[in-house]
């Protein structure tokens, strides 16, 4: 069974401090929330949303920093 977290986004708990080091991101999924390992190309910040890139054995996943876009507005004229 594969794991739906795969392109979700969540939330950094516990700080990636380098590259390939490991941190913490919780994911609401399932009508709760569940805590996974995470890693990282660059460090990442607690508190910081990420988008979960990849899933591997041992509920660690690779991440990416994500940024929301926020919709344009129509300009006044």
């Amino acid at each position: 069974m594969t794991d739906p977290v795969q392109g979700m986004t969540g939330t950094i708990t516990s700080p990636i401090r380098a590259a390939g080091a490991l941190g913490e991101v919780l994911v609401a999924i399932r009508g709760g929330t569940e805590l996974y390992l995470a890693r990282a190309d660059e460090p990442i910040e607690a508190g910081a949303t990420v988008l979960i890139v990849a899933v591997n054995p041992g509920r660690l996943v690779d991440v990416v920093p994500w940024i929301p876009l926020t919709p344009r507005l129509p300009q006044d004229n």
